[in-house]
């Protein structure tokens, strides 16, 4: 066949026709798909038209406001996303609220960088210059977040979120804990918390990480008070905190495992139980 009798088949079928293109070119259009939504002002519109529905809120779980998104936050978003989207489509008046967490560790480690880059110390930095710097911090990746988050076509109320650094939040807060100690219900107690020597803080569980290590570990036996069937047994537990065995104060159960009573009749050593023990075990 030469090149002068070559057919294009393609105009002897009767193929559906479409306005979409063969390519979806999504770092192309997606940025002119966010740009359309905002011209028309999409969000506000879904709200106009959803006023007199049942409301469902999903308030923000918190970001920190102390860096680029990843992938974590990414996932975390759309997931949300996917929510309030399918609410408003069964009938809700479905308003995402996006919030972020402006205190703490995070945002504050990022500030004594800073200072340790610049050769200054932060002890020599007064509190409110030091507040006022994690405060500008913050709010700059607030802003450089919310366009990231747009740019994954996240829908919510982007114009008003809430930031735990907002000064009427911060107000009642403080309202909020007066209210308590008004009531009587604020108290002082004693409660073990961990504790950065570094920072001079309290930490949260999620920002310490543990390293495995080798440890000693005792039986302890819990001699059973008062009269009944168990009368003259003890219970067994098994620790590696031995340190912890003063402040003991309970022992606990599990209504998902069995326990067994064990009465010891040959003693292996000198120092382990003797015989005639009554011991209560897990089975």
């Amino acid at each position: 066949m030469t090149e002068t009798t070559k057919i294009d088949y393609s105009k002897t079928l009767y193929l559906p026709q479409t306005e979409f293109p063969m390519r979806a070119g999504l770092p192309q259009r997606e940025p002119l798909f966010v740009e359309r939504w905002e011209n028309m002002n999409l969000y506000k519109k879904l709200r106009e038209q959803a006023k007199d529905r049942p409301l469902y809120v999903l308030h923000d779980g918190p970001p920190y406001a102390n860096g680029n998104i990843h992938i974590g936050h990414a996932l975390n978003k759309i997931l949300k996303d996917v929510i309030t989207r399918s609410f408003q489509m069964r009938g809700y008046n479905s308003n995402y609220v996006p919030g972020w967490d402006c205190h703490g560790l995070p945002i504050e480690w990022k500030i004594e960088e800073k200072y340790r880059a610049e050769g200054k110390n932060k002890d020599e930095v007064p509190i409110n210059e030091f507040r006022r710097e994690c405060r500008e911090f913050a709010a700059g990746w607030i802003k450089v977040q919310t366009e990231e988050f747009k740019r994954l076509a996240i829908l919510g109320d982007f114009e008003n979120p809430y930031t735990t650094m907002n000064f009427h939040a911060e107000s009642r807060i403080a309202g909020e804990l007066l209210k308590f100690a008004a009531s009587g219900q604020l108290y002082r107690g004693s409660k073990p918390v961990m504790w950065s020597v570094v920072e001079r803080t309290a930490l949260a569980e999620a920002e310490v990480e543990y390293h495995d290590v080798e440890s000693d570990m005792i039986w302890v036996k819990f001699p059973v008070a008062g009269q009944n069937d168990l009368a003259g047994s003890a219970v067994v537990i098994w620790t590696t905190t031995p340190w912890t065995i003063p402040g003991n104060r309970a022992v606990s159960y599990s209504s998902r495992i069995e326990y067994g009573l064990y009465e010891v009749t040959e003693a292996e050593n000198d120092f382990g139980p003797r015989p005639g023990e009554k011991l209560i075990f897990a089975d």
